[in-house]
């Protein structure tokens, strides 16, 4: 993908193109997993992390690698007790789950969060 994603859909179409166009087996809940955490990375990074700057998507020995630079200093936390009825807060939680490894970078701009899904 050339550029950053505008908005996640963006970014989740290209995941799911390039998942779609690999030449390797994906099996259905890998591809669900995959476009869900590309949709969860990418918001994170627009509504917390100070706007979406850098955005990269491949495969790598059977592996979707998935790059997200922001411009927050600020690693993701779990969110602590909701109230009944509270939104939000599920997002990081989810992704630590999905994903197989998950590295935390700091750059000179902010953050590259970098994790990698099973296909």
């Amino acid at each position: 993908m050339r550029g950053v994603p505008a908005r996640a859909a963006e970014a989740r179409n290209f995941v799911h193109d390039l998942l779609h166009g690999a030449g390797i087996p994906v099996d259905d809940l890998a591809l669900v997993d995959a476009l869900l955490v590309t949709t969860e990375l990418v918001t994170n990074a627009q509504r917390h992390g100070g706007g979406l700057i850098g955005f990269t998507a491949r495969i790598v020995d059977g592996y979707l690698e998935l790059a997200v630079e922001d411009r927050s200093e600020h690693r993701p936390v779990t969110a602590g007790p909701r109230a009944p009825g509270a939104t939000g807060g599920y997002g990081w939680p989810l992704v630590q789950r999905l994903a197989r490894t998950i590295d935390i970078a700091m750059t000179a701009t902010g953050k590259t969060i970098r994790v990698t899904l099973p296909l």
